[in-house]
């Protein structure tokens, strides 16, 4: 299939665009670079540069390349900054969204991966969460993905779209040898440790040491990028059946680890003390999030790979070591 892959410049969409590629998939690669790099597009894929606020610009890929189906990366990801600039969330998020849908629409293209998020389910009233679980986003970033999700069963009601939202957690580490992390500013948890251990950063900030949890700090639910990539393939193949309904899934790892936690794990990985600094607590943020994956285990026999929190941090070690300027130290 030749796939759209909007956001394919960008940490998890060009891992997912690589693993697409291996599959033997074609790839077009819609992103602005505003937060993505060219040089994280794999070399086979076709990158076209342009914003998704621009319907004529879709129009116009789609009319010249047999799109068979579209994954959406393409959005601002960080919690907080979205408790500061909401409106910024709900235009590139949620608006954004609805005009590349409207786009897939008149160029009869009803097949859909969204990048969804685990902050839809807010503060849950139980973990690990399940699929079904309320939906309450204590966070615009939240809210501006729920609203996606919203439109999107609307989409399959009314006009057959065939879609699957998968709902990440921490989505954590390097596909090796050349794909990580790599956002400037860096507000992701094990990148910050990272820094610190490089010399980029004199300390860790933890943002919130007063939580309901056993340390203090939040706990989170990481998994590593290769086995959140492969989800997507695993879910494309389901969409390509004319009769698939939507697809909801959680994906993680299924256990939890706070943030003192992590930053132990990164002192044996990296052999540096490492030293904190406690914060306050940064407005949306949740105690805890953990994932229960039984659902994409089950139905599409989904298995991470990866599951050691400790073979994630070296990942992400051994990519910010060989890239300490990110993809800026590619050729």
């Amino acid at each position: 299939m030749r796939i759209l892959v909007t956001g394919g410049a960008g940490y998890i969409g060009s891992v997912v665009s690589e693993e697409l590629l291996q599959a033997g998939h074609e790839v077009v690669v819609f992103d602005n670079l505003s937060r993505g790099h060219r040089q994280a597009v794999p070399k086979k894929a076709e990158l076209v540069v342009g914003d998704l606020a621009d319907r004529a610009c879709l129009d116009e890929l789609f009319r010249s390349r047999a799109i068979d189906a579209v994954m959406h990366f393409a959005a601002l990801i960080e919690a907080g900054e979205s408790m500061k600039a909401p409106e910024q969330f709900f235009r590139n998020n949620t608006a954004n969204a609805l005009t590349l849908l409207e786009a897939m629409l008149a160029a009869r293209v009803k097949s859909f991966v969204f990048s969804s998020t685990a902050a839809l389910f807010g503060n849950p009233a139980r973990t690990p969460i399940e699929e079904d679980d309320t939906l309450q986003p204590t966070n615009a970033y939240g809210e501006s993905k729920l609203l996606v999700e919203r439109m999107l069963g609307w989409f399959h009601q009314i006009h057959g779209f065939r879609y699957a939202s998968l709902r990440y957690f921490n989505a954590a580490g390097a596909s090796r040898p050349d794909r990580g992390e790599a956002h400037r500013p860096e507000t992701h948890l094990i990148p910050r440790i990272l820094d610190v251990a490089l010399g980029r950063a004199p300390h860790l900030n933890i943002f919130g040491c007063d939580y309901p949890t056993p340390d203090g700090t939040c706990i989170r639910d990481y998994i590593h990028v290769s086995d959140l990539a492969r989800a997507h393939l695993l879910a494309l193949e389901v969409l390509a059946l004319e009769n698939s309904g939507p697809l909801l899934y959680n994906l993680g790892n299924g256990q939890g680890f706070s943030v003192r936690e992590v930053v132990e794990v990164a002192r044996r990985v990296t052999g540096h003390p490492l030293p904190v600094i406690e914060s306050a607590r940064r407005a949306g943020d949740p105690a805890v999030l953990i994932a229960s994956s039984e659902k994409i285990r089950r139905d599409l026999g989904w298995q991470p790979r990866f599951p050691d929190l400790k073979t994630i941090v070296e990942s992400a070690w051994q990519w910010q070591r060989t890239h300490p300027d990110g993809y800026g130290s590619m050729p």
